[in-house]
């Protein structure tokens, strides 16, 4: 009977990965990219270039944006959205998109990038448009709060939450979990199960203190983490200088398959690149997916307009895919680990490249980012989650604790144990997310378009840039944050 049961949960557990795994092929090995690069294209157009005109712009407004004195700054809500981005797929997701489709992979993660700011554009803005507040005066919002008041379907909204909160709030905590346990483990032999303990700890001593607790952390804990990191990857161009033109000319060379020309199969070499730099772009920057766009909300915005959260989240998809992302390749190619025979893939190959370049001590650097990388993503993925689960419940905190401490037992089972057909689940969540904030972000395109015209508008007759509902009389019914001549809305009850 014992055997008979067993073979019936393997031949479930393969079923369940041939089904997860299909989907997931169609989701990300074909709709979500083209998608995802059309929409990017799309409001790219829609909106003049932004990301190129108004680049400088976007970092004078996260300057501006470090203090308030209530509620959440633009640069704190920057920081846990880059704590959610920046991660291991910044190591490995490069390193994989070299391995598989070469050189030239590169190139199209920058192109994908820079059509990506433009839909976190669009996306961060709505998401501030939509806010309201909860319970305690916090701001909330993101894809399920403009899926409900702007287009009226609560059930869409409702589903992208659930999607959210399976991928974010309980997976993807696991696995950052797992990794971290994993690295430990194998550069200082640490116990497994006592990291999980720890790390459980952490994370429990910030989410259960809030959003704001989490938006704090990450303003510390982001800068520290980016900065160390793009100072070793300079040490490492700056000791191969003489090498880096030859580097970024292949990078270019290989994107269109000039490098591989006299060779023959220049289209699969160029389609090789093209879908690996763009898959695994996408996944980094999370630019349409609408994870972002959950804490973009919570901002305090400085100057006082929907759109100036646009400006903070378009510079963080530059940051993480075209700076950090770039630093990871320029490491890799410039040791030339990739050419030698016993090359090794993912996130080993970047610490191949590292020990090559600079010794053994580096195998401690890398502990210690993924430590940083991949905590900071706990805390800032469950702030994505905590968002959704209290869209459930009419924006309200019933069943948050409960929420919390599932999550807490997610980052325990990650830390001392792995199963794929989980990890794949939360792929095909996250892919499912993005398919239904996608159709959102387009049908809600007109408003947001129009009203960073306004800020623009604002911005060239010289004026600071003030929100002023009454010109979009689309929002007349909206009971949200922006109330006419400054008035607060009433905190929300329960329902």
């Amino acid at each position: 009977m014992s055997v008979t049961n067993e073979t019936w949960l393997t031949s479930l557990n393969d079923g369940l990965e041939t089904v997860i795994g299909a989907i997931n092929g169609v989701l990300w090995g074909q709709l979500l990219v083209y998608l995802l690069v059309a929409v990017g294209i799309y409001f790219t157009l829609r909106l003049g270039f932004i990301q190129i005109r108004q680049f400088r712009h976007s970092i004078d407004v996260l300057k501006s944006g470090k203090d308030v004195d209530n509620g959440i700054s633009s640069y704190q809500v920057f920081c846990t959205s880059m704590a959610a981005r920046v991660g291991t797929g910044n190591m490995a997701g490069v390193a994989v998109a070299l391995t598989v489709g070469g050189p030239g992979a590169i190139f199209w993660m920058w192109v994908i990038a820079l059509f990506g700011m433009s839909t976190a554009f669009i996306e961060s803005t709505l998401a501030q448009i939509y806010k309201t507040k909860d319970v305690d005066g916090q701001y909330r919002g993101g894809p399920a709060y403009y899926m409900e008041k702007g287009l009226g379907m609560r059930w869409m909204g409702s589903l992208f939450s659930v999607f959210l909160i399976i991928a974010f709030g309980l997976v993807f905590n696991a696995v950052q979990a797992n990794t971290i346990t994993d690295a430990l483990s194998h550069s200082f032999g640490f116990d497994e199960t006592i990291m999980g303990v720890v790390i459980v700890a952490c994370s429990a001593f910030f989410i259960m203190g809030g959003l704001r607790k989490i938006a704090v952390a990450s303003a510390k804990i982001v800068p520290v983490m980016a900065i160390g990191y793009l100072a070793i990857a300079m040490v490492i161009v700056i000791m191969n200088i003489t090498e880096l033109p030859a580097v970024l000319a292949l990078i270019v060379k290989s994107a269109f398959g000039w490098q591989e020309a006299a060779a023959g199969g220049v289209a699969y070499t160029i389609a090789q690149a093209m879908q690996s730099g763009i898959a695994r772009g996408l996944f980094s920057n999370e630019a349409g997916m609408g994870s972002a766009a959950n804490v973009a909300a919570s901002a305090t915005p400085n100057p006082n307009h929907p759109a100036s959260q646009g400006f903070v989240q378009m510079l963080g998809v530059f940051v993480d895919t075209i700076v950090i992302c770039s630093a990871s390749a320029a490491m890799i190619m410039l040791s030339g680990v990739m050419d030698q025979p016993n090359a090794a893939t993912g996130i080993s190959l970047l610490q191949q490249a590292l020990t090559s370049e600079l010794g053994g001590w580096t195998t401690y650097f890398m502990a210690a980012a993924i430590l940083l990388f991949c905590f900071s993503s706990i805390i800032a993925n469950y702030s994505y989650a905590e968002t959704n689960v209290m869209f459930l419940n009419g924006n309200t905190k019933k069943g948050l604790f409960a929420f919390r401490l599932c999550v807490l037992v997610m980052v325990m089972f990650g830390s001392v144990a792995s199963l794929p057909v989980v990890w794949n689940l939360a792929d095909a969540s996250m892919g499912m997310m993005a398919l239904i904030n996608i159709i959102a972000l387009v049908m809600l395109s007109k408003l947001a378009i129009k009203v960073i015209k306004d800020y623009e508008t604002q911005l060239k007759a010289g004026k600071t840039p003030e929100f002023d509902r009454s010109k979009f009389p689309e929002l007349d019914d909206l009971d949200g944050a922006w109330h006419p001549e400054g008035t607060e809305p009433v905190a929300a009850t329960s329902k």
